[in-house]
């Protein structure tokens, strides 16, 4: 197959900065074009030197024009925007969304959760909500893939195999989640006017955070279960990075290496899922600019609770890598494709 054609809307955020990066990589794909609002004219190499040795086209404003050119979309743009885009896909098109237009299966819970009404409603039944490690078999029957959100990756790799397996108690789980600024986009800096990113560790969304609508949802889809959680986001003293740690009770006679193993199972022909050895502590580091979500499985100080470690790249895993991974899989790529470190 020669190579794919594609157009990326938001080229200029932090997370559309690092798809165009992978993109650059990748040998099944041709950018077309960089579209941008406030940036366009511009040379995206003036928002990261990295671009300075690859050839790209200057930053355009979007319109519908430019689909009739173009195989892929990849939208990584503010809430709500996606949508407008998505009316005007032709029959060539697919579109990769890297926000939450099409997350979730309702209208009702969007306007609930993001405060934006839905634009495209008709269209949400021609989207997937696709983890790719978890659902990315019927990707060819729909014009949309919706990403899933950073935090949510985090937690449903772990999550769902052990819920699927019956081994953890599904009634009282407590998910604490921290995140680099980056997650947050550019407009965390006018929010904190630069003052303190790199100095302040604090809470925010408790109880309401939006992706606990798209944690619940996928649990409940993937599980057939009411899964009651509580979780907690936090903003953490660095650029990217998420660990995720999540406090589960053990059924009866069950227990960490049980636990271990069936991860281990369940992931044994995943390339970017790596489940660690129990009771290996486990940091951002070793994650950072890679598409892989590693998992630790530790000791609780009671026999009956365990304690999971997640740690993935928001950008990468979280976002813009897992787009690449989306995309590979709807045309046959290799997996990998673009995508190693």
């Amino acid at each position: 197959m020669s190579k794919i054609n594609a157009l990326v809307a938001g080229a200029t955020g932090y997370i559309g900065i690092q798809l165009v990066k992978l993109l650059t990589k990748h040998k099944k794909v041709k950018i077309k074009y960089l579209c941008g609002d406030t940036s366009v004219g511009k040379k995206i190499s003036s928002y990261d030197k990295y671009f300075n040795k690859h050839k790209l086209p200057n930053i355009v404003k979007f319109n519908k024009e430019l689909l009739k050119s173009v195989d892929v979309v990849f939208t990584a743009l503010p809430n709500g925007e996606a949508q407008k885009i998505s009316k005007n896909l032709n029959n060539k098109n697919i579109l990769i969304d890297l926000a939450a237009d099409f997350r979730l299966k309702s209208p009702k819970d969007y306007l609930k959760w993001y405060k934006i009404k839905h634009n495209a409603p008709k269209l949400i039944k021609q989207s997937i909500y696709s983890l790719p490690e978890l659902n990315s078999k019927n990707l060819k029957k729909y014009k949309i893939i919706s990403c899933p959100g950073c935090y949510p990756t985090s937690i449903l790799l772990p999550l769902v195999p052990l819920i699927n397996n019956n081994i953890v108690k599904s009634n009282n789980i407590t998910i604490d989640s921290k995140s680099g600024y980056s997650g947050a986009g550019r407009k965390i800096h006018r929010k904190y006017n630069n003052k303190f990113l790199n100095e302040t560790l604090s809470a925010y969304g408790l109880a309401f955070h939006r992706h606990n609508s798209e944690i619940d949802q996928e649990l409940k889809l993937k599980t057939g279960k009411n899964v009651k959680f509580q979780f907690t986001p936090h903003l953490s003293p660095m650029f990217r990075g998420i660990l995720s740690t999540i406090y589960l009770d053990l059924k009866k006679k069950e227990s960490l290496e049980k636990i271990y193993f069936s991860l281990k199972k369940y992931y044994k022909n995943n390339k970017f899922i790596k489940i660690l050895k129990p009771n290996t502590f486990l940091g951002t580091n070793e994650v950072i600019n890679t598409n892989n979500c590693y998992i630790s499985v530790c000791e609780s100080k009671y026999k009956d609770k365990i304690i999971i470690l997640s740690a993935l790249d928001n950008l990468i895993k979280g976002g813009s890598g897992q787009a690449i991974q989306n995309m590979n899989n709807y045309y046959s790529f290799k997996e990998n494709e673009g995508l190693n470190a």
